[in-house]
């Protein structure tokens, strides 16, 4: 079945790698575009520091991969001068664990005059495997050795990084069209990109004035047939704001997460080849800042939060880290389900400096049969007191299907709902996903306890925090140090789930193993590989 689902995938990506890397089909290699270098080509997306972060959604899947692009330098390369940009795209959740684990990383050098690419790196790792190539494109340098071909276009090889600034970088005139050839090993396809108009789009980051793109594949119908958009932010830079694709899978979306301009390692001075082997973007993912005002990426100064890279201090983790359970239940030997914790970016959002946290847990193969579950809770949490001023909830679980989106006011005690509704909270309530992190900050020194406030239900509870005893726990083949604790609260029946958790005794404070008692009797999540060095 999952190779069936990675041929239908492939065709996709001849296309674009920007978003159809992305939507899972990055381990099939990079597309090479070619063509815009007669056209005019504007400075603004090539501006040294740009970091744009994305997140994919893949039909059901609201967090398939997300997606990194970096302006990393201007200088000497390769004995030319150019531009280094870099990509990288990773998979994550269920997709990551069960369709397709990617974590690949690209690096192309293009002509400043033209934007054309002369020299490509990409490092491609899928399960077991690590391919690293690179490749000359053997292009002329300047627009000049470059002849047009045709009105809208003008040859030159591009790869798919290439590709994403060339078009950024030209005038997106309503009514124009632009013709490019993709390149695919020995395949090569012609692509029409074609202005159809302007939408205002709104994201997590802000609401953008886009102009809406249309791709079309000429003599080929299958692949206009995905209905390719991208939805530019109508303004000097052309941010991709929004890039969709109808999949008969289901349908695939990248859209913006984060924009910032961070600080980049001087190039050095003399030429020569830049090294083959690339640090992965992601490891650890740079503090993101999205857009200020109404979400619109700003193309003037540097005065953001890019200014606060390594701000969390002493926090426990990291912007980047990722946390992988297993999910037990008596009588089935393998995991029933899965759950993924991660610390996605340090952003702005709804107008507040804040951490993006994620969760992401779903059934597996041995429980499907019997019971779906798909859920995604999302907490932006004040990146100081870790405490949520905004919490989101996609819970699919059989035949229930249940969204909730909570603003919450710290300091006047209150959580509004999407519909209005009000909710009265203790100043310093918690949510689910904003504890899980904030209790790896509390002292567990054994017998020490202490109590929070939070939100169940849309309803405030205390929560107490018992640690009961230091000792090591098995995982796998590692016998780790740790502190067992006590989760109970001031119901009646307080401990009634019986909920413990065992935490790393070191400066990590990695949530080693939670376990309770329900209905379907004892549960147990085990985190699945336990980190070497902190995140």
């Amino acid at each position: 079945m999952i190779q069936g689902v990675n041929q239908r995938l492939k065709p996709l990506v001849v296309f674009s790698s920007f978003v159809l890397l992305a939507a899972l089909a990055v381990s099939f290699g990079s597309q090479v575009v070619s063509g815009q270098a007669s056209q005019p080509l504007s400075p603004a997306p090539y501006r040294v520091g740009e970091r744009l972060t994305y997140n994919v959604s893949f039909s059901n899947f609201i967090s398939a991969a997300h997606i990194e692009l970096l302006v990393a330098g201007h200088g000497n390369f390769f004995g030319r001068d150019a531009i280094q940009l870099k990509g990288h795209i990773e998979t994550t959740g269920m997709v990551n664990a069960a369709l397709f684990a990617v974590n690949n990383d690209y690096i192309t050098y293009v002509d400043p005059a033209s934007g054309v690419p002369f020299r490509g790196q990409q490092i491609l790792r899928a399960a077991s495997r690590t391919s690293d190539t690179s490749a000359d494109f053997n292009q002329p340098a300047g627009v000049a050795a470059l002849p047009a071909k045709r009105t809208g276009e003008s040859p030159g090889t591009y790869d798919f990084l290439s590709v994403i600034y060339r078009v950024r970088a030209l005038p997106l005139s309503p009514g124009s069209t632009y013709f490019m050839t993709v390149r695919d090993g020995n395949d090569s396809y012609v692509i029409e990109v074609g202005v159809t108009g302007n939408e205002a789009i709104k994201t997590n980051v802000g609401t953008f004035n886009t102009i809406v793109c249309r791709v079309r594949f000429r003599g080929n119908s299958q692949l206009t047939g995905y209905g390719v958009k991208i939805y530019f932010s109508d303004d000097q830079r052309h941010v991709p704001v929004l890039v969709t694709a109808r999949h008969p899978a289901g349908e695939i979306r990248a859209e913006l997460a984060g924009s910032e301009f961070i600080a980049t390692p001087p190039v050095p001075p003399t030429p020569g080849p830049t090294p083959l082997a690339i640090t992965p973007l992601t490891q650890p993912q740079l503090v993101i800042t999205p857009p200020r005002g109404n979400g619109t990426p700003q193309s003037g100064s540097n005065d953001s939060a890019a200014d606060n890279v390594g701000s969390l201090g002493e926090l426990p983790f990291k912007v980047g880290e990722q946390l992988n359970y297993q999910v037990f239940l008596p009588n089935i030997a393998l995991p029933a389900a899965t759950a993924n914790f991660q610390v996605r970016a340090h952003s702005k959002y709804f107008d507040h400096d804040g951490l993006l946290l994620t969760l992401s847990a779903q059934t597996s193969n041995a429980l499907q049969s019997l019971f779906v579950a798909n859920d995604v809770v999302t907490s932006y949490v004040d990146p100081k007191t870790l405490l949520p001023f905004h919490t989101e909830f996609s819970l699919n679980e059989g035949r229930r299907h249940f969204t909730s989106k909570l603003a919450i006011n710290q300091d006047y005690g209150t959580a509004t709902s999407e519909k209005g509704d009000r909710i009265e909270i203790p100043v310093g309530t918690h949510d689910y996903l904003s504890f899980f992190y904030a209790l790896r900050t509390f002292s567990l020194a054994p017998p020490r306890r202490s109590a929070i406030s939070i939100l169940v239900n849309n309803k405030p509870k205390t929560l107490f925090i018992s640690a009961l005893r230091k000792e090591n726990i098995q995982l796998g083949s590692q016998t780790i140090p740790a502190i067992q604790i006590s989760l109970t609260t001031d119901d009646a029946e307080s401990d009634k789930y019986q909920l413990r958790a065992w935490i790393s005794d070191d400066s990590r404070r990695l949530p080693l193993r939670l376990t309770a008692v329900t209905q379907l009797g004892p549960i147990r999540a085990d985190l699945a590989i336990v980190p070497v060095t902190r995140q």
